[in-house]
């Protein structure tokens, strides 16, 4: 239960001044339904009103806030609405127009009475040579200047919500704010300098410059840090739960490892058996293992994937694992089968194209325990597969699996199945953190032997005919080549060149070696072309970004990458790693189309400069932010009002290793600053994990 000093906080936002049933909607959506919502909701900019000049001194392009007599009112001529209401005032320096469209008379009467005083602030602008300042923001009497904010916070907007009507219900939500327990160490309070929360919190919403506003200010340091240490606690509290489970003990005989190691053209890595050792450590342990395999692009994951799932069929029990697509899913069948094969393991694929007596004979093989290893799609998790004995969830490219996600996934197996979730795409330590805090963390940091460095050049759009003429090299060479792009059709919004107009392009050059595959086509027509570029007999693939996972044609050694300034680092970084996977010499060409921003250089230059994943990933978070990053509603990764994940990434760490601590000395948040720790899960919403501890 929500503990009652939070109660005020968590009733509806139509309970603060100004927000009716015509607003409730709009504000929303644009901060969230709760009074907390609007707590969190954080100005962008400040409007300094400090400058109060004289009529004659006033700055065009400045605020100003000035004293004035109220002269003349001057209404347009009847019936001719494009013109302004004016109202003329003067000081001691001078004159100048306040300005109305749309104008109601008996309104600025009541407002700007001729005759007397009045204080008004707003934008000065200049109309033929004269001072003039239209729609004021504020208009006061002398008696009622103390009312005036002299710095006023700017919030972000949504169409239909004004900066007044905001303002007065964030002022009505902080009202609300209950006098809160501190949660944190205060050792660690009194050394970082900080206020509590509700001082910090009010600070930030009434900020003296820019400078309060600053990711770095120590009120939305300890604002940010509160929010980091309720996320990594959260997901500690997840983690005790997990390892309390009971798991299974999986030990396997080894017999069918070594004969897939026999298969294999080359010995592991030293980062493929650290990582290998890990994984058995965690089936041997009596408790489940949830763990995350990290590995960059071609470094060797499935191979690890396959002997862990080897020591789950030699212990007698079955493993699963799931890919992202369909392309994927028959691309991990095609490298398994022969190394299952010479092993003895049975392997079978389901995917969403398995239908009616297919479909019916494999689950009920699957259900008799005759199949060891299933691989498929998301199909693998719907209710009428049923595994004998499922001990081993792989799940593979699935960064866009939340905590719950994969709580729900180990589910499949009854109690125990060990959960081992892969991902090609490097993820910085911050969001490994706080995406996968739950999780185990295993990192393969090196490729296979033999693999040569992927030359990456960055060339104009402009160079387009070199770069044709340089692929005919290729081509009669005989090798094979990407090209990629990055929308299917021409779209008038985006001046962007489609696949479907370089496939034609290419295809009245090269003739029928060129293929084309895009995700609107059936997954039985891209898997027809991939079987054709597989095979050699299309030389040219070209596509958008479904071939960035997990496609593995080690015969490919040209990417060209059209617009590669569209695409994000992460991503040029997947789709680069599709060549540069056999034992030739690969290249990358990156087009652009000038000018650049100063990002997109950045990002161009990067992937030049370098192939290691893990660096690229930490740029990428610096250069575009974690929400972005990883995608926030797809990925699991948290949503945060307060922490910046590039800005606050040493708080992270503390958070991390406090949370660490918070539940080794006090598991079940009894003591008093636990109790103070369960209001703050609360008030962040990370309440759910608050379920995994006893009541008390």
């Amino acid at each position: 239960m929500r503990p009652e000093i939070l109660f005020p906080l968590f009733k509806s936002i139509t309970s603060l001044p100004g927000i009716g049933p015509r607003m409730e909607k709009r504000v929303e959506d644009l901060a969230g339904p709760h009074v907390a919502d609007l707590c969190w909701h954080l100005p962008a900019g400040v409007v300094d009103r400090r400058y109060q000049p004289k009529i004659g001194e006033a700055k065009e392009g400045e605020i100003a806030t000035i004293t004035v007599n109220i002269g003349s009112h001057i209404a347009p001529p009847s019936g001719n609405k494009r013109l302004p209401y004016r109202v003329w005032v003067n000081d001691d320096s001078g004159d100048m127009a306040l300005v109305f469209f749309h104008a109601r008379p008996d309104y600025l009467h009541r407002m700007l009475p001729e005759g007397e005083t009045r204080i008004i602030s707003g934008k000065i602008e200049m109309f033929q040579d004269a001072p003039q300042m239209s729609h004021p923001d504020h208009i006061l009497t002398e008696a009622e200047l103390d009312n005036l904010p002299l710095v006023e916070p700017v919030y972000p907007l949504t169409q239909g919500v004004t900066q007044k009507v905001l303002q007065k219900a964030i002022r009505g939500a902080l009202k609300q704010l209950p006098d809160l327990p501190e949660w944190q160490d205060p050792a660690w309070l009194e050394k970082q300098g900080w206020d509590t929360f509700n001082q910090a919190l009010a600070r930030t919403h009434a900020p003296e410059d820019l400078a309060d506003l600053d990711p770095n200010s120590p009120a939305r340091c300890r604002l940010a840090f509160d929010e980091l240490l309720a996320n990594q606690l959260a997901l500690a509290l997840v983690r005790l739960r997990m390892k309390k489970q009971p798991g299974r003990k999986i030990i396997g005989t080894g017999t069918l490892r070594k004969k897939i190691e026999a298969e294999i053209p080359f010995s592991l890595t030293h980062a493929q058996n650290m990582a290998l050792a890990e994984i058995d450590g965690d089936l041997k342990a009596p408790w489940r293992m949830l763990r995350l395999l990290q590995g960059d692009v071609g470094s060797g994951k499935t191979i690890v994937a396959l002997l862990a799932m080897a020591s789950a069929v030699e212990a007698g029990t079955q493993a699963a694992m799931m890919a992202p697509t369909e392309i994927l899913a028959r691309q991990h069948l095609e490298t398994l089968s022969p190394l299952c094969e010479a092993a003895g393991i049975s392997l079978a694929l389901l995917t969403g194209r398995e239908k009616g007596k297919t479909r019916e004979a494999l689950l009920s093989s699957l259900a008799a325990g005759e199949i060891d290893i299933l691989v498929g799609t998301h199909a693998l998790f719907q209710d009428d597969v049923a595994f004998k004995n499922l001990s081993l969830a792989i799940v593979d490219e699935q960064h866009r699996f939340g905590v719950h996600q994969r709580l729900q996934l180990s589910g499949k197996g009854g109690a125990g199945t060990d959960v081992l979730v892969m991902t090609a795409t490097p993820i910085p330590r911050t969001l490994t953190l706080t995406a996968y805090g739950d999780m185990d963390v295993s990192r393969i940091t090196e490729k296979p032997p033999g693999r040569l460095p992927i030359d990456t050049r960055i060339l104009p759009i402009e160079r387009l005919s070199d770069m044709v003429e340089g692929l005919k090299r290729a081509l009669a060479s005989g090798a094979r080549a990407y090209w990629v792009c990055p929308l299917v059709e021409e779209s008038e919004l985006v001046q962007a060149t489609a696949a479907e107009d370089r496939y034609a392009f290419l295809k009245a050059i090269f003739g029928d070696t060129v293929g084309i595959v895009h995700g609107r086509m059936k997954a039985a027509e891209k898997d027809a072309v991939m079987q054709k570029f597989i095979a050699g007999d299309i030389s040219v693939l070209v596509a958008t970004t479904v071939i960035e996972v997990g496609v593995n044609v080690p015969e490919a050694t040209i990417m060209v990458i059209e617009h590669a300034e569209r695409f994000g680092l992460a991503q040029l970084h997947q789709l680069r790693g599709r060549v540069g996977r056999g034992s030739g010499k690969s290249s990358c060409m990156l087009l652009y189309q000038g000018p650049l921003s100063e990002t997109a250089q950045a990002r161009l230059k990067i992937m030049r400069d370098t192939e290691d994943g893990f660096i690229i990933a930490e740029e990428d978070l610096r250069l575009r932010g974690a929400g972005e990053l990883l995608g926030t509603r797809q990925s699991g990764l948290p949503t945060f009002h307060f922490a910046d994940l590039v800005s606050h990434a040493n708080l992270l760490a503390v958070a991390h290793d406090d949370a660490r601590l918070i539940i080794e000395r006090d598991p079940e948040l009894q003591s008093d600053r636990g109790q103070a720790l369960r209001t703050m899960l609360y008030l962040f919403e990370r309440d759910e994990a608050i379920r995994f501890i006893r009541s008390g």
